[in-house]
C-alpha cells in the first residue's frame, strides 16, 4: 500500500528556519518523483519543489528559490524540505505527493497523486 506522511510543520517566527518530513511507503524513493506543495487559506494548492527519482533533477517555484532546498534519505526513504528565511507568506498547509518524472515541467498538483494528510506551517511574529 502506497503512503506519504509528512511531519515537522510548526509555527515559526519571520526570517526562521524549518525542515518538513515526507516518509513514504510501499514504493522505494529510487523508483518515484516526489514534490512538495503547499495551500494556503483561500488558495489553490501550489508546486513548491519537486527531486525526481534519481536525485539528480530538482524544480523550484520562484517563490521559494534560494530559500528552499529538496532533498531525499533514500536508505530512511524519506523526503524533505529545508525552509530558510521563512516569510508570513510560506504560512499554509504543506503536502507531499508523487509526481511525473520530469519535475522540471511537470511539478504541479494536476499531475500529483499519493497525497499525504498535510502539515501545517505557519510562520507569525
Amino acid at each position: 500500500q502506497v503512503q506519504l506522511v509528512e511531519s515537522g510543520g510548526a509555527l515559526v517566527h519571520p526570517g526562521g528556519s524549518l525542515r518538513v518530513s515526507c516518509a513514504a511507503s510501499g514504493f522505494a524513493l529510487d523508483y518515484q518523483a516526489i514534490g512538495w506543495f503547499r495551500q494556503a487559506p483561500g488558495k489553490e494548492r501550489e508546486g513548491v519543489s519537486c527531486i525526481s527519482s534519481s536525485g539528480a533533477s530538482t524544480y523550484y517555484a520562484d517563490s521559494v528559490k534560494g530559500r528552499f532546498t529538496i532533498s531525499r534519505d533514500v536508505a530512511r526513504n524519506t523526503v524533505y524540505l529545508q525552509m530558510n528565511s521563512l516569510k508570513p507568506e510560506d504560512t499554509a498547509v504543506y503536502y507531499c505527493a508523487g509526481v511525473p518524472p520530469d519535475v522540471q515541467t511537470m511539478c504541479a498538483p494536476l499531475f500529483a497523486r499519493w497525497w499525504g494528510q498535510g502539515t501545517q506551517v505557519t510562520v507569525s511574529p
